[in-house]
This record gives structure tokens, sequence and C-alpha cells, in this order.
């Protein structure tokens, strides 16, 4: 999964086509073409599960990837808008498919979710997340942690640097790193990982409340207040603590650098797991994880399932379903996507001991903190990341110019 902070607005553009199109067949009857944005080493390891799976089931899986987030959506809705939707398209989790439901343009899967017992089995953030108007339009197929913070085990014990518990310890232990001769925090430019780090101090240094409270709109005091100043510093601070290479750099390839031990740690969430796994490292032994406090944010990863004239599509679409939310596909898919399976009652002790870590942090709704594309809209979620790139790449911005460009983006 590439997360993307910044969707573009799609609600005039879905609006005025889905009016002057009607909704077609996807494709031949025998086969399944699914759109989605995993093409790294690790994500395609992991949808090659899906499409063995479902291959094994019966169906032809088409392997439709269109690399980056926003790309894979945009040409998603076009061909769904247009008349010639795919089977299925990969959304993130949250209120990007909204338009695309209130254009009466997506299945609902109600008969599904009954049938695959959905309740009791998802959490009920997940259930509620892919629900609108008291239907739901959309399989949620795994969960991410999205505040991981990586680390190469070699490079800490070579430079004596114990792992951190707290953000006040991450910036402790930078210098020393940088003194042993590598880059201590392996980063990037693309704005969506900028908000990635940001939200990951705001969760740890803010806290669960403060984080849902400001991405909800309801968190004027806590931005204008000294908690929030403190998240804003902190982030700014480990700019320093990045390489030259960092300008646009791929989060995959970010991710290398730890593998490779060219870099200490990285912030992003567990898909980037699956780039170890794909390295053949082993959690707790080349590389390891933390969360820094218990606050977990959590997103992950949907498919909707556009209407369609074809009843072999819709045939095709329901095995799809049934596929991607069986016990045996889910823990498959988790071992190689990084993430944990969207279906608690999936036995987790043959995963490794970042995902058993992650799963027991679900088990208590408390430490669930909502990734901000649950919780605010795309339009609001794209202002933000701006912002905060700005931020991060202007040395002349100073902590209380951003935080009033961002109590402003905020509100739209």
């Amino acid at each position: 999964m590439k997360f993307s902070m910044k969707t573009a607005p799609l609600r005039a553009s879905v609006a005025a086509l889905a009016m002057g199109f009607g909704i077609g067949a996807a494709a031949a009857a025998e086969k399944a073409d699914v759109m989605h944005w995993w093409t790294s080493g690790g994500e395609a390891a992991a949808v090659h599960v899906f499409a063995e799976d479902y291959d094994k089931a019966g169906g032809n899986w088409f392997n439709d990837a269109v690399a980056g987030g926003d790309a894979a959506r945009a040409a998603a809705i076009n061909r769904i808008v247009g008349g010639k939707p795919p089977t299925a398209s990969q959304f993130n989790t949250g209120k990007q498919f909204d338009d695309l439901v209130n254009n009466h343009l997506l299945r609902n899967l109600d008969a599904d979710a009954k049938a695959g017992g959905w309740e009791g089995a998802v959490p009920p953030l997940f259930l509620k997340a892919v629900e609108r108007h008291g239907h739901i339009y959309a399989i949620p197929v795994n969960i991410h942690g999205q505040n991981w913070l990586w680390y190469n085990t070699g490079v800490l014990a070579k430079a004596g640097v114990p792992v951190p518990k707290t953000f006040d310890d991450v910036l402790a232990d930078m210098p020393k790193l940088k003194a042993a001769g590598v880059v201590p925090l392996a980063a990037s430019t693309q704005s969506w990982q900028e908000a990635i780090l940001f939200n990951s101090v705001l969760a740890s240094v803010g806290g669960r409340k403060m984080y849902v409270d400001i991405w909800s709109g309801k968190g004027d005091k806590d931005i204008s207040g000294p908690v929030f100043a403190k998240v804003a510093d902190t982030f700014k601070k480990l700019k320093a603590y990045t390489d030259p290479g960092a300008n646009n750099r791929n989060w995959n390839d970010a991710t290398a650098m730890v593998i490779q031990g060219k870099a200490a740690f990285q912030f992003m969430g567990d898909w980037a797991k699956g780039e170890f796994a794909n390295a053949h490292q082993t959690a707790g032994k080349e590389f390891g994880c933390t969360i820094l406090g218990a606050s977990y944010v959590v997103g992950g990863d949907v498919f909707v399932f556009p209407k369609n004239k074809d009843p072999a599509q819709t045939k095709a679409q329901d095995l799809l379903v049934k596929v991607m939310m069986s016990k045996g596909t889910q823990l498959r898919f988790a071992a190689k996507k990084g993430s944990i399976p969207i279906r608690q009652d999936v036995d987790v002790k043959s995963l490794d001991i970042c995902a058993q870590h992650g799963h027991e942090l679900m088990a208590n709704p408390a430490n669930q903190t909502p990734s901000v594309d649950m919780v605010a809209t795309p339009s609001v979620v794209g202002a933000e990341t701006d912002v905060i790139n700005k931020f991060w790449n202007d040395p002349k911005m100073s902590t209380a110019d951003f935080v009033k460009k961002f109590a402003a983006a905020i509100h739209g």
C-alpha cells in the first residue's frame, strides 16, 4: 500500500460524468479485472496471494496495476463513471469513495458481509469506515498501522543506541547515529511521506484524543496550545537528520536504506515490513519495530465493486469478496503485505512479532487511532498535506506560522 494523504476532490467530475453515462459491463465474463496500486516488491508478493487464491477458487484474476495511489484511483473513477468499470478497484479505508456511493455507482455488499460473518470479526472502526447510509459499500482487506518506527538492529547496536520509547529519545539518539556515519532518519520530500511522519509525532506527543479532535475539526483549542507547538517543533527538528538524497525518494527506497544498514530509522506504515520480508530479513533479528506510545494509527485498503449489467461480473465480484475475506487468504496476505488481518478471529501466532504486537494493540479500542482518511475529507487532507510539506521544506517558516496555516486549512 502506498498511503496517500493527498487526494484531489472528485465530487464535481463524478457527478457530471455519472449523469452522462450508463454503467456497462467491465470485461470478459470469465475475468476479474482488479485495479490496484500495489507495485513494490513486497506489495506484488502480497497481491499474488489474492490472485492465486482467487484462481484456485475458480476465478480468473486479471492484474490491473497502476503505479501510485492517486493515479490508480483517478483511473478507476474515470472508468467507473465512463461506463467501463473494472470488476473491483482499490481505495484507502475512509472517505475516498464517498462520491461514487452518492452517485449510485457502487454495489452494496450487505449480503456478502452477512454471509461472511463480518460483524463480530471486523473491528467496528473499520465496519463504520465502509458503511454509507446504512449499507456496506466496500470490503476492507487489511489493517495497516501507519505510525511504526522501523530500525536496523545492527546499526543501533554498533552506535550504542537503545530502542527509543518517545520522540524525545529519538531526538537524543540522532546525533549519536550521525556521528556513527549513518543516516539517522531515512525520509522523503514526497508530501504523503512527510504527513505520515507528522501524524506519527502528533499521535505520540499529542495523544489519541488530540489527534482525533484535530483531524475531525474539533481541535481548535488544541492547535493553538503548547502541546501542538511541541508536535510541530519535534517534527521540524527531525529534518536535520535526513540526507540530501531524500528529495522525492520513494518510500520503499527509504526502507531499503534501513535494510542495507545505510540508515538507522524510518517512520512508515507496516507495508514497509513487506520489503523487509522480501529481503529475507526477520523482525527481531536484522530489523526491529516499535510504536512510540500506545496510540496506534490505523488505516488500510479496501476494494469497491462497481455496478454492472453483466451477471457473470457480479458473480466474479461475489467470489472476490469471499476469497479476500477468507481466513486462510487473510493470513497469507498479511504475512506478505506487512499488515494484520482485517478479521480479528484469525490466529496470528504464525505472523511476525510486529504483526502480533499490532494485533494486541487492536484488541483495545482505546489504542485505535483512525487514519486521517477515516475522519477528514479528501479536500481537508490535501490542504493540510500541503501545509505540512511547506513547513518541512521551508527553513524560514516558523512554528507560529505553521500553526496559523494549519488552523486555517483544517476548516477548508
